[in-house]
């Protein structure tokens, strides 16, 4: 099979079917070259991208990127390489250098693949493939519409970019287990950046909207509106005096503060004790109110899988339950490295759902009375070793439950442990454009530095 022979079809079924047969191609070769395991993962995706700017088209992209990651084993050393080229001699060198790595490597005790009878054996359709027929020219007019429907809000507002883009790709898993699992997924988008200017000085914000179904995606109207008024908000910024108070962070923000969460208790980070952490399996870290869940079969979720990168079924499970962190975040290599099965999350969480107990932004900030919302976080003071937390921001000053100001300029300072702790509540506006779906959080006792 040449390299040109795997290409994007016209029917999904015929690269996908393509990929699987290159993947069992190279367990094959690494059999016969004397690897005692091997694993193969592949992706290829295809899209196009459009930005506009001022009414001139910036850039018109189109992509195809295909690769293969080859693991091998010699006992208990791992060599990896990886290819774009997926000509049986470009393959057949490949592993051959994998595997000459693999030899020269040193052992480790916990390397190797997962064991064969945790294979995934149900991979149900998740509807995640919704290709989007859509052409240069068409996207370009979307991304002038939404450009437009931004400058429409106020005269003053400029463009820093409006874009639109659309892709699809396929990933292959497979191991010397005999396991090859697949799937077609889709994504699309649409973004506006704005920019207004004052005798303070210039103002940036945005907006955007991601789906897996063209369809569903909001119309480029309503997200450039919005990208418009966002920006428009900040105008004539304030600087606030350095306070302890409750701090409201909008939802795609608060998503953040999901993703420290689960970077301190991935697998990787426990048995390397380099986390806040390290002895909290089993403990009280959020008020009882709190539960988290993985969802992986979420029809049509941004995060939805039936394996994980190991090939091992995923499932639903809770990995704070009641308040209680009841489970670290493992693969399979972490997962002995600590003598625990995998999560199943080699690869990460799937569309984790975080409860809410709250009514919607304005219903929190009601409930906030005074405080600061944030709706923008800037640098990366974060210390994942001892949690202390400390991010430039901006968002807006609010009191007796009412928006005042727009704040810029300000710093916001706790420990994630403590923040955890003094979670108030959870908002219902749920951040579905990634994979933590979560609303707002209202977290009490933050210091915020200004002026």
């Amino acid at each position: 099979m040449s390299a040109n022979t795997i290409s994007v079809a016209e029917k999904p079924e015929v690269l996908q079917q393509a990929l699987e047969q290159r993947v069992a191609f190279i367990v094959d070769e690494a059999r016969r070259q004397g690897a005692s395991a091997s694993e193969v993962a592949v992706s290829q995706s295809t899209g196009l991208s459009v930005s506009v700017r001022s009414g001139e088209v910036e850039t018109v992209e189109f992509n195809r990127d295909q690769g293969f990651a080859i693991t091998l084993y010699a006992g208990q050393r791992k060599g990896s390489v990886s290819t774009s080229d997926t000509s049986d001699a470009a393959i057949q060198r490949a592993v051959e250098t994998a595997l000459a790595i693999a030899r020269h490597a040193s052992e480790d005790p916990c390397s190797g693949l997962a064991d064969a009878e945790l294979m995934a054996t149900e991979l149900p359709d998740l509807d995640l493939f919704h290709p989007w027929a859509l052409s240069a020219e068409q996207a370009i007019d979307r991304a002038l519409e939404l450009e437009q429907a931004a400058l429409a809000v106020d005269a003053r507002l400029v463009t820093d970019s409006a874009q639109i883009s659309t892709q699809q790709g396929c990933r292959v898993y497979g191991n010397s287990h005999g396991f090859i699992g697949s799937a077609f997924g889709s994504r699309h988008s649409s973004a506006a950046v704005m920019i207004v200017s004052s005798e303070q000085g210039m103002q940036r914000d945005y907006w955007y909207a991601v789906d897996r179904v063209p369809g569903r995606l909001p119309s480029e109207q309503a997200v450039g509106r919005k990208a418009g008024e966002r920006t428009l908000s900040r105008l004539n910024p304030r600087t606030v005096k350095t306070a302890k108070v409750p701090v409201l962070f909008a939802a795609d923000q608060a998503a953040g503060l999901v993703g420290h969460l689960f970077g301190a208790i991935s697998g990787g980070a426990v048995y390397r004790q380099s986390t806040f952490l390290l002895d909290a399996l089993g403990q009280p870290i959020f008020p009882s109110w709190m539960t988290m869940r993985e969802a992986p079969y979420l029809k049509q979720g941004l995060g939805s899988s039936a394996f994980d990168g190991d090939g091992l079924q995923t499932r639903e499970q809770a990995f704070i339950a009641d308040g209680e962190l009841v489970s670290w975040l493992l693969s399979t290599y972490s997962g002995r490295k600590l003598q625990l099965p995998s999560t199943a999350n080699a690869g990460g969480v799937h569309n984790l759902q975080v409860t809410s107990n709250a009514g919607n932004l304005d219903a929190l900030l009601k409930e906030m009375g005074t405080g600061l919302l944030v709706t923008e976080l800037m640098g990366q003071g974060v210390n994942g070793v001892t949690g202390d937390y400390s991010r430039g921001a901006g968002g807006f000053w609010v009191e007796n439950g009412e928006i005042q100001y727009p704040v810029s300029e300000i710093t916001i300072a706790g420990n994630l442990k403590d923040m955890y702790a003094n979670l108030r509540c959870v908002g219902n506006d749920v951040e579905r454009r990634g994979n933590y779906l979560t609303g707002s959080w209202l977290v009490d006792g933050m210091t915020v530095g200004g002026a």
